[in-house]
């Protein structure tokens, strides 16, 4: 029986729980503390850049000290090497859940009583994350994650400020990571970036739970970049009329 790979001498990856435009994300186990964890492994074109992987170390030192209920928690970051080439990798707590994309493709509607406690979710954690000086960025369905019992938990938090800083416009990033629905329109047009981005790109999440569809489509991610800078999406009640008035207006 073949043995399992071991990251760090520690962590022993099982089966793929997810894979993103920058990286794919295990099942594992801590050999030195017993426990199950989820570990993100970084593609091997962004290894190859040292100065990526700085950023990325730094970024992800800077979420491991977030500490809040709503929050994903980060154990542990390190690099090892598969295939010649060193990988960093991020140590998670698991969660036994779904993420909101999950929810979404499943097709399913939501009352829109439930979408508001989930955004309320969301939002407790940006607000502890915004009162520690640290900006998500990349605020989407693939970044939420729904317990069993109904939690809202954030995740990858600064790994979009460690895209954003290697030297690709926004949305090429955006291209990379599958964020144009959700960009806000300084994100878009490459200006300075705040914890407003994050309640902008919220609001598109909200949107998306009221209608199952985000608020810009477009051919490419430079196309809905430009929706978001220009143009005013549809009402959701147009898509869902328990979407109330009041409701609309503030996603």
């Amino acid at each position: 029986m073949e043995e399992p790979r071991r990251l760090g001498g520690r962590y022993e990856l099982g089966h793929v729980l997810g894979r993103g435009g920058m990286a794919e994300v295990h099942l594992a186990h801590d050999t030195r503390l017993g426990r199950t964890v989820a570990v993100k492994t970084l593609r091997a074109d962004l290894a190859r850049d040292p100065s990526f992987q700085a950023r990325f170390r730094r970024e992800a030192q800077s979420a491991a000290s977030l500490n809040h209920p709503a929050i994903v928690a980060v154990y542990d970051t390190g690099e090892d090497y598969i295939e010649g080439i060193s990988i960093p990798y991020i140590v998670m707590e698991y969660v036994d859940g779904s993420t909101l994309r999950e929810l979404l493709h499943s097709g399913r509607k939501l009352l829109p009583e439930r979408t508001l406690e989930m955004t309320i979710g969301i939002l407790q954690a940006l607000e502890y994350s915004h009162r520690a000086g640290i900006v998500h960025r990349d605020i989407k369905p693939a970044n939420v994650m729904l317990t069993r019992n109904g939690q809202v938990k954030v995740m990858d938090f600064g790994i979009a400020r460690a895209m954003g800083d290697s030297g690709m416009t926004m949305t090429q990033t955006a291209a990379v990571i599958g964020t144009a629905q959700y960009l806000s329109p300084e994100q878009a047009k490459g200006e300075q970036v705040d914890a407003r981005s994050d309640l902008y790109s919220t609001g598109c999440l909200l949107y998306e739970l009221l209608t199952v569809r985000p608020p810009f489509v477009g051919d490419s991610p430079v196309a809905v970049a430009y929706q978001h800078v220009r143009e005013e999406p549809q009402p959701p009640s147009v898509f869902d009329p328990r979407s109330r008035p009041r409701w609309t207006r503030s996603s």
